[in-house]
């Protein structure tokens, strides 16, 4: 798995909350058994007219979004069926990172994405930034008043950096395991064979088929 330590990228504003993984890729591109070739129908009932034309009302299909890698969506987002295929799609369209805002209800803070989507972007190396509600507005106005607006993310220092004439940044907290699996680019595979002499040694003892150490 690639590692994600930086990223420096054009911002896209998807203002819409409780996108569930059906929108973001509808069902019938389910079928291939590859995991390429999702990206052309990352948001396809939203982004198509039913002709096949690109929709100009769509705000990804703004020419000024051509090419961003920072996506800045609304709340729960990825909720819905568990297919990771929304993941891949979200990649191969070129982004690299997701920002969404979690809301705080009462004592209760409701994450910005759903559970088994931010897994399974971990496990693909898309980074999930979770701001509050009033930064990702913030971040929205931004890119609205200037066109072309980059940002850096920087998962070891764990802040978004808006190049502005005056740089505008914001901290986000993630869970430690996952910082560490996507700095190192460590998938499933990966964690497990860090513990590759201690399984090696377990089985030794344990396997009486396995010749035993002289």
């Amino acid at each position: 798995m690639t590692p994600f330590q930086t990223h420096r990228g054009l911002i896209a504003i998807l203002d819409r909350a409780n996108v569930d993984t059906d929108q973001i890729i509808p069902k019938q591109f389910l079928k291939s058994i590859a995991r390429t070739g999702f990206g052309a129908h990352l948001f396809h009932d939203w982004r198509y007219l039913p002709d096949g034309r690109p929709n100009p009302q769509f705000p990804l299909n703004a020419p000024r979004v051509k090419g961003a890698s920072v996506l800045v969506v609304g709340g729960n987002f990825g909720c819905g069926s568990s297919r990771e295929h929304a993941v891949w799609a979200i990649q191969q369209e070129g982004f690299r990172t997701i920002i969404a805002p979690w809301q705080q209800r009462g004592a209760t803070r409701v994450p910005a994405f759903a559970d088994i989507f931010r897994t399974n972007c971990a496990k693909n190396a898309l980074l999930t930034v979770e701001l509050s509600e009033p930064e990702v507005r913030e971040i929205a106005q931004m890119v609205d008043r200037y066109p072309g607006l980059e940002a850096t993310v920087d998962l070891d220092r764990q802040r978004v950096t808006l190049h502005l004439a005056e740089e505008l940044s914001f901290h986000f907290e993630i869970d430690a395991a996952i910082r560490t699996r996507l700095l190192h680019g460590l998938d499933d595979i990966g964690l497990t064979l860090q513990q590759e002499a201690s399984i090696r040694a377990f089985e030794a003892r344990h396997d009486p088929q396995l010749p035993r150490p002289t």
